[in-house]
């Protein structure tokens, strides 16, 4: 085996402070007490840093009467509203750990991710209440559901401000207590928790702002990508809070909804991901709107391309950037810097301060060479503790000395700067959003018509990727009745969207589904026709 090639960021490492979350992110509320934190963009409902730091304190204070401590999960079903941060940060303040879940994830869905990570109370809105209530008792340890709001069998959330403002001490250890318990696929199969401690999303806010900061108080930032996915609650709700800037919160994506919100607020910088980005560059309704005040689209969660980036920046007469990062690291582990010369849009540009990467040849373990494919490995202070309480899983994708095996292969130039070309994992990211193939088999398999199936990934304009099923059946069906099933059983953004009939599916001696063969033959079948 090769000496390791450590490819380091080209940026001076900076130090890390040993801080919890909430103390970081509301580090200016003092001085900034009067300026708007944040404000829903369609209610103008909304709080100033003082208003915040104070709704964080009581809301705390109400988590430990109703006995919340150090340790316990609260799970977070919500879209994006202001309340979304005064619940996120009161939780991960008092040492509990707060999981996130997609408001339009399915109640089995829902109850099975609050199985698997013990959460003991659910905070939602009045309209998922009973979605919520239905996986709650799926989900054993839930004790308590509080909404925001009002709504019958649920505790209201202003019972939670009812106990003053100053929560019971925590002593918070940075470096291992966990903080928050997002779920990703990971490399491979089903959902899992990643441990992310305060000194992880704290090293991650501090890498994103150095050397160059992104944001300033002197901006207005969109919060349209939801604050349960890790890109939300980072970079963006962390990202603009901790700097002392203001976020405007859009609680579901309509894009004349979107516009109107950047023309009003007057929106500055836009965290997006690609197919926000196409509808920019591409849509004939953004002509009629003033976008003037936007000088960044920053994209991320899947690979945007040169063509995209160009027409888009060339539309707003805006910079347009992206960077890579996963659940597991926090997430940013790279960025395209915002001052640049150069401006490439195929790539993600160079590591991220405090940050180390590898290319690693799968097959062999040897790191490749410059402008060769190898697998993405990455070290820094952002990286997870691991996976919540799979521990094969976690060794399946971290060495011993720190090395976290992404499953994504990229390539590295002589500048430094990295392309994402492909996947050695199987995920599917349909709008930035992870679809595991083996979740969408097993819905499948439990069709009594089909026999076996296998899903992958098929490129689409708008959505990126979406999940192609190959079925195998030994009754008749229909193409329309397998997606309807699916349909049935997922939340809408992993639908199948494709399904091609076939005599069987090509497996390993082992058993195992060999997707990549089905990649590769659909790639064909796409240059040839």
């Amino acid at each position: 085996m090769s000496t390791p090639r450590i490819i380091s960021s080209p940026f001076a490492d900076i130090a890390i402070p040993d801080i919890a979350l909430v103390p970081f992110v509301l580090q200016h509320a003092d001085e900034l007490s009067d300026k708007q934190a944040i404000v829903c963009g369609v209610t103008g409902r909304g709080y100033t840093y003082g208003e915040l730091a104070l709704a964080v304190r009581r809301v705390a204070a109400g988590l430990q009467a109703h006995g919340i401590g150090k340790g316990d999960v609260v799970g977070l079903v919500s879209p994006n509203i202001p309340e979304f941060a005064v619940v996120f940060y009161a939780v991960t303040s008092i040492g509990a750990i707060c999981s996130t879940v997609n408001p339009i994830a399915t109640a089995e869905e829902i109850g099975a991710q609050f199985a698997d990570s013990e959460a003991v109370l659910l905070v939602t809105i009045p309209d998922l209440l009973e979605k919520c209530a239905t996986a709650s008792r799926l989900a054993s340890t839930v004790r308590e559901l509080v909404v925001i709001g009002e709504a019958d069998g649920a505790t209201p959330f202003s019972e939670l401000f009812a106990h003053g403002d100053t929560p019971t001490p925590v002593t918070i250890d940075p470096a291992r207590d966990v903080c928050v318990l997002p779920y990703s696929s990971g490399t491979s199969g089903i959902p899992k928790g990643v441990m992310l401690t305060h000194r992880n999303l704290v090293a991650n806010l501090c890498q994103i702002q150095s050397p160059v900061r992104m944001v300033n108080e002197s901006d207005t930032l969109l919060g349209v990508l939801p604050f349960f996915h890790i890109y939300g609650m980072v970079p963006i709700l962390g990202g603009v809070l901790s700097q002392g800037a203001t976020l405007v919160t859009v609680p579901r994506f309509d894009l004349a909804q979107v516009l109107d919100i950047i023309q009003t607020h007057r929106i500055t910088f836009a965290h997006v991901v690609p197919p926000i980005v196409l509808a920019l560059a591409k849509h004939p309704i953004v002509d009629n709107y003033d976008l003037s005040s936007l000088h960044t689209v920053f994209s991320g969660a899947a690979p945007l391309g040169a063509e995209l980036t160009e027409a888009c920046a060339s539309r707003l007469g805006c910079r347009v950037r992206q960077g890579y990062g996963l659940t597991e690291t926090s997430p940013v582990t790279h960025i395209h810097p915002l001052e640049s010369d150069v401006v490439d849009g195929a790539s993600v540009g160079p590591a991220i301060v405090n940050t180390q990467a590898r290319l690693v040849d799968p097959a062999t373990g040897d790191d490749v060479a410059t402008g060769e494919r190898g697998e993405l490995w990455l070290r820094g202070p952002q990286v997870m503790l691991g996976y919540f309480n799979k521990p094969e899983a976690t060794s399946a994708c971290m060495t011993d000395d720190g090395w976290f095996k992404t499953g994504d292969v990229a390539v590295v130039n002589e500048r430094g700067w990295f392309s994402i070309v492909d996947r050695v994992k199987e995920l599917i990211k349909y709008k930035g959003l992870q679809v595991a193939p083996a979740e969408l088999e097993a819905v499948l398999l439990s069709n009594a018509a089909i026999t076996d199936a296998a899903v992958i990934p098929v490129p689409d304009d708008e959505a990126g990727e979406i999940p192609k099923a190959f079925v195998v059946i030994r009754a008749p069906i229909t193409a329309d009745e397998v997606m309807a099933f699916v349909a049935e059983r997922v939340s809408p953004y992993k639908k199948v969207r494709q399904v091609e009939f076939v005599d069987a599916i090509p497996k390993s001696p082992s058993g195992k589904i060999l997707r990549r063969l089905l990649v590769d033959r659909e790639r064909a079948k796409a240059v040839g026709g």
